[in-house]
């Protein structure tokens, strides 16, 4: 596949512009604006905005009837502060794209050019770009949303770059593909006291060193044996920044994660369960609250042998995994609905992790990404 004269460094201006405005869950109207203004230079067939929030839903038809092919990308970004300094660091204090969305929008995009010089012999092909995919909350706004009965897509795609893996290899397996999770909010009430008399009070610091001691031993439960099963303290607070003062509230957050949904549940009744016999042990209030709710997500078989064919077709090394990714992605809403599958590209051995600040995109997968899309594409919808 060879793309036009400036093609590519046309796509990389695209990236880099999103990385500049990157937004947050829910809140990406300017990120819909760039990729709407972006795509309508492709006459594409029809394009729906304002799917779930900020979605954007671009077509291109085909001459004769055939499947629907929906192939999507992410448009938020993290509340993470960009910590590389180059010419597209985000504008936005304290938020940046450090997971690649704004790579993934870039490719999704790029199919705009190719759709417009080549449409699809039959069928058509539906550029998602969806909000809010890092809260969990997002692919199921766009399934809800009634504008999403018109596009009634037969088969479902998306990729997923990998950091830490060769460029050019598609990682992709057959059935359990992402992790579900869950975030965990726990807060722990006593009795505020002065420094000099504890005894006064009721401090939080026994049960909630605890339980944090003990929500991470609940992966490795007897009914979870040979499973991916997960559990992250990632914060916790006590008291009052004061020397006088004994503390009287604390909060801890937690993610919990497991390989399926029945085991993310078993994880949670036990988290529960913990955090209420701590709280009861040092006559503390509590309460609890849910949030970011991913439920698993799993490839389609016959979807997953479309992405292997594809991979084969453009040179791609492929490697069957045998586990699911630890992570968790809402892509799953749209696979437990239709065929499909998400897949990892490599994106180099020695880029920074996914979320690290110092993370960026690798612009090298931008043709990489263009290139698997068209596969699949041509696969289902060209011969």
């Amino acid at each position: 596949m060879k793309l036009p004269e400036g093609y590519l460094e046309y796509l990389i201006e695209l990236r880099r512009q999103l990385h500049r405005h990157a937004e947050l869950s829910g809140s990406e109207e300017k990120s819909a604006q760039i990729i709407k203004e972006f795509v309508s230079r492709f006459n594409p067939d029809e394009v729906i905005t304002g799917l779930g929030g900020h979605g954007v839903a671009v077509i291109y038809n085909g001459t004769a009837n055939g499947p629907a092919v929906l192939l999507r990308a992410e448009l938020d970004a993290l509340p993470i502060a960009d910590a590389n300094e180059n010419v597209y660091k985000s504008i936005c204090p304290g938020v940046s794209h450090k997971c690649g969305h704004d790579g993934h929008m870039t490719i999704v995009a790029g199919l705009a050019g190719m759709l417009h010089r080549n449409p699809p012999k039959k069928g058509r092909v539906i550029l998602l770009f969806q909000p809010a995919e890092e809260t969990g909350l997002g692919a199921t706004g766009i399934v809800n949303d009634p504008k999403f009965g018109r596009l009634a897509p037969d088969y479902v795609f998306a990729l997923h770059n990998l950091p830490g893996n060769k460029s050019n290899r598609i990682l992709v397996k057959s059935g359990a593909m992402t992790c579900a999770s869950i975030g965990m909010y726990i807060r722990l009430d006593g009795k505020t006291a002065h420094a000099s008399h504890p005894q006064e009070g009721r401090s939080p610091a026994s049960a909630m060193c605890e339980i944090i001691h003990q929500l991470p031993a609940l992966g490795s439960i007897s009914e979870l044996k040979n499973m991916i099963a997960l559990v992250t303290v990632v914060y916790a607070r006590m008291g009052a920044k004061s020397y006088g003062i004994a503390p009287g509230f604390a909060e801890i957050m937690a993610t919990l994660r497991a390989q399926t949904d029945t085991a993310l549940d078993l994880i949670r009744k036990h988290a529960v369960d913990r955090v209420s016999a701590f709280a009861k042990k040092d006559r503390l209030e509590y309460a609890i609250d849910w949030h970011d709710h991913f439920g698993a997500g799993a490839n389609d078989e016959q979807a997953t042998r479309i992405v292997a064919k594809a991979s084969g077709t453009v040179g791609f090394e492929i490697e069957w995994l045998t586990q699911p990714f630890r992570w968790s992605e809402d892509f799953g809403v749209f696979t437990s609905r239709f065929p499909g599958a998400l897949f990892a590209l490599g994106a180099g051995r020695q880029t920074p992790p996914l979320h690290s600040p110092a993370y960026d995109f690798p612009e090298r997968m931008i043709q990489p990404g263009l290139r698997i899309f068209q596969a699949i594409i041509d696969q289902l919808l060209n011969n």
